[in-house]
């Protein structure tokens, strides 16, 4: 029950609360690290579990936030997936600048008929395997929430008994990489261009 109702309370908090600005920059490998710990702790040594790194690349948004939809695919991925199993976190860039975050695992997988309907408010595939557990049907709706509101979206692929993989798209407006966080500002190079000629 405090589960179902700290979920509502963040749904609410997210409906009325202006959309994050682009104007902070949140560290890709500062998330991993803090849900690689959140994922340790949940699985008690029963996965392998795996985060690539995100080579300095930085998201603009809500870290909070940022850190809520993330947590909630590994945690619903230890949770889901048996005991042996495997769960992987990585980071890429794709060829349109889009940065994107894949939680992959090889869990019992979703029947293809389910996946339009995951992210809809108290949606459960099993509800006796979700109160065992301890999901509320509320964590993916969240998560759609919350890429909404940073111009992104959820991404769901999976198959019975080959595992899912749920990714966490972003706009390339909203990555920077490890180079561009590295160089100095534009004026600051101008200067140097002209001191040069």
């Amino acid at each position: 029950m405090h589960d179902l109702v700290a979920d509502l309370l963040t749904l609410a908090r997210l409906e009325g609360s202006p959309r994050p600005g682009s104007d902070r920059w949140v560290d890709v490998d500062a998330l991993f690290a803090h849900a690689e710990n959140e994922a340790v702790a949940l699985s008690a040594k029963r996965h392998s579990i795996a985060f690539t790194t995100g080579a300095g690349a930085q998201i603009a948004g809500d870290e909070k936030e940022l850190k809520s939809a993330l947590g909630n695919l590994v945690s619903n991925a230890v949770r889901y997936t048996p005991e042996g199993g495997r769960i992987e976190v990585a980071w890429r860039v794709a060829d349109n600048g889009s940065g994107e975050i894949a939680v992959s695992d090889t869990g019992p997988g979703i029947a293809r008929a389910h996946l339009p309907r995951l992210t809809e408010r108290f949606y459960l595939i099993d509800s006796s395997r979700s109160r065992e557990s301890g999901g509320t049907g509320l964590g993916l709706a969240i998560v759609k929430h919350i890429m909404q509101r940073h111009g992104g979206e959820l991404d769901i692929a999976s198959e019975l008994g080959k595992g899912s993989t749920f990714e966490l798209v972003f706009p390339a407006a909203r990555v920077r990489l490890a180079a561009e966080t590295t160089a100095p500002p534009a004026s600051r190079r101008e200067d140097a261009v002209d001191a040069a000629s």
